[in-house]
């Protein structure tokens, strides 16, 4: 007999694969990478690296908060970027949506990200 919960929400994007947007195992959530992609429309966010890390959190968040938590629940975050000068820019608009202390984080620098994203984020939850 398996404890998982999967959890979805219509407010951030819906799975276009074999995943889920979040599974709950105990206190623990891990959650899918998310990619700017506007839950409404399912189209890119494609305006700015800026405009597509704000979706990617905003997305981050909905999911966080279907599971009855909220980004300030992150215990670790893996970040992955089509280029590593966004960096700093990360900093800045995670700044918006993480009090301290601040999650464990790794960033790496990718070849490719799914519809040619500039970000993709991943988290892992402790509810």
């Amino acid at each position: 007999m398996s404890n998982k919960q999967i959890i979805s929400t219509s407010k951030a994007p819906a799975a276009i694969g074999t995943y889920s947007q979040a599974v709950q195992v105990g206190n623990t959530l891990y959650m899918s990478g998310q990619i700017p992609l506007n839950p409404e429309t399912m189209e890119m966010v494609t305006e700015s690296f800026e405009a597509q890390a704000v979706q990617v959190f905003e997305n981050l968040k909905a999911v966080a908060e279907a599971a009855g938590g909220s980004l300030n629940d992150a215990a670790k975050l893996t970040i992955l970027l089509s280029d590593m000068s966004f960096f700093p820019q990360v900093n800045e608009v995670m700044a918006r949506y993480f009090d301290e202390p601040y999650p464990a984080r790794a960033a790496y620098a990718v070849k490719a990200l799914p519809k040619a994203a500039d970000i993709e984020v991943e988290a892992i939850l402790a509810l």
